[in-house]
Order: C-alpha cells, then sequence, then structure tokens
C-alpha cells in the first residue's frame, strides 16, 4: 500500500488523541491535582462547623430567633440576613512572636493591631481574603481578577467541578488557562458564559442540577444585622483565624494545581503539535506515538477526520468508484461482490 500523506485534518485527529492521552498520564502535576480536588470538601465541612461555631458564639441562636419574631410581628423590621461570608478577626498583640505567620517583623514592637479577613463558602467566593465589594484588581469586565488574569470567582470552581464541565458539550473547564497569555476575546466568553451556565452562576441552566445552589445551600447561617458581611466583623481567637487562613489556602492552592497542571498539559501539546507538523506521512506519526506509549488506531483515523468526513487511501477510493458503476448486476453478481467487499475489509 501507498504510503499515506498528513494533512491539516489528519494531525487535529491525532493531536486530539494525544491531549486525551496526556490527560491521563500519571504525573505528578495531576496527580496534585487530584488529591488537592479529593481532600478539599471535607476541609471545607470542617471548617465551617468552626465557623458556625464562632458566629454563633456572636449572635447566639436565641437572638436570631427573637428577631425573627420581632419581623413577624412588626412588617418594617427586617434585621435577620442569611450569609456565607464572613469577616473574622483577632487582635494581634504588639509583643507577638516574629515567626507568627500574620506578623512581618516590621510589625514587632508595635501598637496591638485587629487582623481581618474576608472568609467566603460560596462556590464563586474569593480566595485571597478580599471582600468583593471592596477595591481590587479587576478585569476590562469589572470581574475580580486572581495572578494570571482569571476572574478568581470562576477559578475554583472551573477546578473543582472539571470532571463535570469536561463532560458537558460547549463547557471548557480549561479555557481560561489556555487563554491566559492572550486578551479577553469572543472565544474565551462563549466557553465561560457556558460553564457559568452549566455551573449556575448565570440564568439560562436547562439542567435539573445547579451545582451552584446546592453547594450554597450547604454552607448559610442566619445572622442579625443588614446583609452586607462587611458590616459584620465576628473575632475569633489566633488559632481559629489560622484554621480559616489554612482552608483559605487550601482553596487557592487546588486552583493553582489546575493551572499547573493544564499549563504543563499544555506545554507538551505544543511540542507534540510542532513535531506532527514536520512528518509528512501517517506511519511517521504514529510511530512518533507508539513510541511514546499512545496506540493509534490507523483505521480510526482514516476512517473519519477531525470534522468527522470520511478519508480513503488512493486504493480504497478507486475501489469504492468502481463499485459505483455497473448498478445492473444479477442478484448472484451482487452476492459476488458483497463477499469480496467483506473479504478485503477482513484483510484490511
Amino acid at each position: 500500500m501507498s504510503r499515506i500523506r498528513l494533512n491539516q485534518e489528519i494531525r487535529n485527529k491525532i493531536a486530539s488523541r494525544w491531549r486525551v492521552h496526556i490527560e491521563n498520564e500519571d504525573t505528578q502535576e495531576r496527580e496534585t491535582f487530584m488529591e488537592k480536588r479529593e481532600g478539599f470538601k471535607p476541609l471545607q465541612d470542617k471548617t465551617w462547623k468552626l465557623a458556625e461555631k464562632c458566629v454563633r458564639r456572636h449572635y447566639p441562636i436565641e437572638d436570631v430567633n427573637t428577631c425573627y419574631d420581632l419581623q413577624r410581628k412588626y412588617p418594617n423590621v427586617d434585621t435577620v440576613n442569611t450569609d456565607s461570608c464572613f469577616h473574622f478577626g483577632y487582635m494581634q498583640k504588639k509583643d507577638g512572636d516574629v515567626n507568627d505567620k500574620d506578623m512581618t517583623s516590621d510589625q514587632n514592637g508595635e501598637d496591638d493591631k485587629y487582623v481581618s479577613k474576608h472568609f467566603d463558602f460560596r462556590l464563586n467566593g474569593e480566595i485571597d481574603g478580599t471582600d468583593r465589594q471592596t477595591n481590587q484588581s479587576r478585569d476590562e469586565n469589572g470581574e475580580p481578577t486572581n495572578n494570571w488574569g482569571r476572574p478568581s470567582h470562576r477559578g475554583f470552581a472551573y477546578a473543582y467541578f472539571r470532571d463535570e464541565l469536561k463532560a458537558s458539550e460547549g463547557c471548557n473547564p480549561d479555557i481560561d488557562i489556555e487563554m491566559s497569555d492572550k486578551q479577553s476575546n469572543p472565544h474565551q466568553q462563549k466557553f465561560q458564559d457556558a460553564n457559568d451556565r452549566k455551573l449556575g452562576f448565570i440564568s439560562g441552566n436547562r439542567d435539573l442540577i445547579s451545582y451552584s445552589k446546592e453547594w450554597d445551600n450547604d454552607y448559610k447561617l442566619d445572622l442579625i444585622g443588614r446583609e452586607y458581611c462587611r458590616d459584620r466583623q465576628i473575632e475569633v481567637n489566633k488559632d481559629e483565624f489560622a484554621i480559616f487562613m489554612f482552608w483559605q489556602q487550601a482553596k487557592g492552592q487546588l486552583q493553582m494545581a489546575h493551572y499547573k497542571w493544564i499549563d504543563s498539559v499544555l506545554k507538551q501539546m505544543k511540542f507534540v503539535k510542532g513535531v506532527l507538523k514536520g512528518y509528512k506521512y501517517l506511519d511517521e506519526a504514529l510511530e512518533f506515538a507508539k513510541e511514546s506509549d499512545l496506540t493509534i488506531d490507523e483505521a480510526e483515523i482514516l476512517r473519519c477526520n477531525s470534522s468527522g468526513l470520511m478519508i480513503y487511501n488512493p486504493k480504497n477510493a478507486a475501489q469504492m468508484l468502481k463499485s459505483m458503476k455497473n448498478k445492473n448486476q444479477s442478484r448472484e453478481q451482487k452476492i459476488l461482490a458483497r463477499e469480496q467487499y467483506e473479504r478485503r475489509e477482513a484483510q484490511n
């Protein structure tokens, strides 16, 4: 058989197989991502129990129930609100240890200082301890961003629900990483909208499951005061504050693990595409894949290209063309032709 020349369609088909293969390889980056994702939900649930304890210490449930009674009695009273994010803080003593991670050597010897951060337990909550209502770095659409330009309230959800988004048509949980070195563009926005709709961040999700709603419903408390959590400062001790910081850092670490893993995949794919571009024939590309522990079925590659169109080598194409002629055949001729065709297919 004559050697089959590569074209862009075949290269794209092979590259798509390479992407699946690289993503499923047991690498350090992938293992780190998997471990941090698997361990995060139990950590969040444990930290939430501490948050509930701290909040109830500040806002006893008896007082909350009393305010509810007043609201039901007086239509103009509205003092209880449900919240999932809190400003926790503690008083940092001036004689604190310089090894305290919340204290720099420059602060040692200064007056007592109140240390406070914002902790958001929602699926789209911030990961850096900054209240979204305050000033921070934002993208051109006004969204808060993280250090590689990705809106931070998306990044964690894209990482945690990556498998669910990956399995959904039109979604791409890796889109912000793939576009990290580019300006915001319609291509990126299209996938962001699809992802956010699937997760339930924006309206239009036709699925019965809203990941955002189910997640957020597990982390809600009734508090006294206005609906803005920045109006409520809840005091905790230093050890409790450290636990909240550990949880918040774990949230950011999961997001960063996702970034490092996919960034590694993209770098490998860039190399693979460069190698495929240098080959002229299909057998060369398949040999490269085989040497890299990736088995690609040549028949599958030839059967259809990346657009789903059939591809034939010259010999098969000529045989199919001949079969389209001389349609007036006897029943015996049709049976013979079918048997010959099946033998050729078995040989191939």
